[in-house]
Order: structure tokens, then C-alpha cells, then sequence
């Protein structure tokens, strides 16, 4: 099993890094909120992974922090949530915030997330919320300032299963009423427009 890279980053999309290690580049699929604090292309960078392995495939699952890594590797625990699923949820909502609504039974707060409807929120709070003591919550980092936020917000609503136009569209609304130009904050309340 691969748990930790440690090379240059190659490549970087909102969902997706590809690490050189030794001459070897690991494609690793990222939470899309990890996007932003990637370093620059060609800087080293380290990821905790997951190693998933199917009969068909070998994925590999890279997150910033050891906390996000032991959540995903929670949340694939819950009946009918996958890795994908769990990326989603990552996405979705950072470590504090996850650990908050899994630990006060906030369903609503998680079903906020797409592909997380009621009993699937309320499953993953049942199933977890005894398991969530021991994780301590990252501190809160500061986003990305800058114009090229609103791209990355609407990028990443698209890989998540939104139409371009309707991206867009959320981002508008969400600087409109206010959203700051750092990803995670514009990003969350885009989400929040899309699925109103």
C-alpha cells in the first residue's frame, strides 16, 4: 500500500495531481477543496494517500493532511459510500466543519453536499459519529485571493456535475452576496446556490 508521496508536482487540475516520484509520475485524485494549496507546478509537494484496489483498477487518493486521509478512510466505511462519494464529501466540506456536522447530527449540513441525500446523511452520521473522537480538527487555512478564484469555484462545481452555465451562473450570485475571492468560502456558498 502507498500511504505518503513526496515529489514534484507535474501536474495539477481541480480533482487530480500527478506526482513525479524517483522518475515515476502517480496520477492521485485530491478533494477539490485541496486544489488551492497545491504548490506551484514543479515545486515539491507531499501528499498522505490512500491505496484503493479494485478487481479492475488501482486508484490512488491523496489528501494535505493526515486528518483529511483518516476521514476519507471513515467515510468509506459507511454502507454506499465509495471512494468517489467520499471525495465528494471532502469537497464539500472541510475537516472542521465535517467533523462537526458528523459529531452534532447536523443531516442537513451534509445533505447540503451533492450525491448526499437524507438517508445517506443520516447513515454516515450513525455509523461514524461514536468513531469521531479521536480525530482532532485541522486549523482553518487561509484560501487563494485572487480573480482566477471564480474560475477555480466554477471548475470544480463542473466536476462535480454542474453544467458550466450553471457554475458560472452560482459564482456570480454567490461574489454578489458577498462570498470573499478565496476558494473554500466562494466555493461552499456557490454549492449551496447550485443545489437551492
Amino acid at each position: 500500500m502507498i500511504s505518503r508521496l513526496r515529489g514534484t508536482l507535474l501536474e495539477k487540475q481541480t480533482d487530480q495531481a500527478v506526482v513525479d516520484v524517483g522518475g515515476v509520475g502517480y496520477a492521485v485524485a485530491i478533494p477539490i477543496s485541496a486544489f488551492p494549496k497545491l504548490p506551484d507546478l514543479g515545486k515539491e509537494v507531499h501528499l498522505f494517500t490512500y491505496t484503493h484496489v479494485r478487481e479492475d483498477a488501482l486508484a490512488l487518493f491523496g489528501f494535505l493532511s493526515d486528518v483529511d486521509r483518516k476521514l476519507f478512510e471513515m467515510l468509506i466505511t459507511v454502507n454506499g459510500v465509495g471512494p468517489r462519494l467520499a471525495m465528494t464529501i471532502l469537497s464539500g466540506l472541510p475537516a472542521p466543519e465535517l467533523l462537526d456536522a458528523i459529531r452534532s447530527g447536523d443531516g442537513a449540513r451534509l445533505q447540503k453536499i451533492p450525491g448526499i441525500g437524507r438517508k445517506t446523511g443520516e447513515r454516515i452520521i450513525l455509523e461514524l459519529r461514536e468513531k469521531m473522537g479521536a480525530i482532532e480538527a485541522p486549523e482553518r487555512p487561509a484560501g487563494t485571493p485572487g480573480a482566477a478564484v471564480d474560475q477555480e469555484v466554477a471548475s470544480a462545481l463542473v466536476n462535480l456535475g454542474c453544467t458550466r452555465a450553471a457554475a458560472d451562473k452560482a459564482v456570480d450570485q454567490a461574489r454578489q452576496r458577498g462570498a470573499p475571492a478565496e476558494f473554500e468560502p466562494l466555493f461552499r456558498m456557490a454549492m449551496e446556490l447550485v443545489r437551492s
